[in-house]
């Protein structure tokens, strides 16, 4: 099976070459497409080395948030299963191979990568505060039973998430996708992850305000879709 691996991307000129150069290695018949949100950063400029190196790249005029750059990337993704890759290195692209087992073996056919069933770094407690409540109401509204609603690793075949509408512009994403996937009957299979968090010093962009959006999407997609 092939591999389509968006990477969203806002201001990341520290890591996008290595987080790049992390994702090329993982052993998959894949294609890359990146997509850079409007970034003012000089991320731009380093982008070049991306094409060069086989990834696509698409841009946005001005900065749309991470829903919109992974909506951007998905129309044009052509692999049978679909992973979201953060252009940070809080993530660990090591880590696919287990993410997506379970959609190559037939078992499931949405996969979350949970950060509260692998190791962890630099965790911020009231971030894991928030991220458990969202993740609580994620199920109780849902009727799920998941450990980490807001990561970034999720996995998708392509065919569930491309027959998904979705609406979401910026960090929204993660609510909107999971009520839709839950409420169209599927099952999503959790993994453990390694997560490796920065500072806001490094570029760590979710704040409080995400939080109360979240909130806010979980239950509006609980009604309507």
């Amino acid at each position: 099976m092939k591999l389509s691996i968006l990477i969203p991307i806002y201001n990341e000129r520290a890591t996008i070459l290595e987080i790049a150069r992390r994702v090329q290695a993982v052993p998959f018949d894949k294609e890359i497409i990146a997509v850079d949100d409007g970034s003012i950063d000089g991320t731009r400029e380093l982008l070049p080395q991306l094409e060069k190196d086989g990834i696509v790249v698409l841009y946005h005029a001005k900065n749309q948030g991470k829903g919109a750059a992974v909506r951007t990337a998905l129309a044009r993704a052509g692999g049978d299963i679909i992973v979201i890759q953060d252009a940070d290195l809080e993530y660990d692209p090591r880590d696919y191979a287990q993410l997506v087992q379970p959609i190559i073996e037939g078992r499931a056919k949405v996969v979350y990568g949970s950060r509260f069933m692998g190791p962890r770094m630099a965790m911020f407690f009231w971030h894991m505060l928030a991220n458990k409540a969202l993740t609580l109401m994620t199920n109780i509204l849902y009727d799920a039973i998941l450990s980490d609603m807001e990561t970034g690793y999720k996995a998708f075949r392509a065919d569930v998430i491309k027959s998904i509408p979705l609406r979401a512009r910026r960090f929204d994403f993660e609510p909107e996708v999971t009520a839709k996937v839950l409420k169209r009957g599927n099952r999503i299979f959790e993994v453990p992850i390694s997560y490796f968090g920065r500072e806001y010093s490094e570029g760590k962009k979710i704040g409080t305000r995400d939080g109360f959006v979240a909130i806010w999407t979980l239950f509006k997609y609980r009604f309507v879709d």
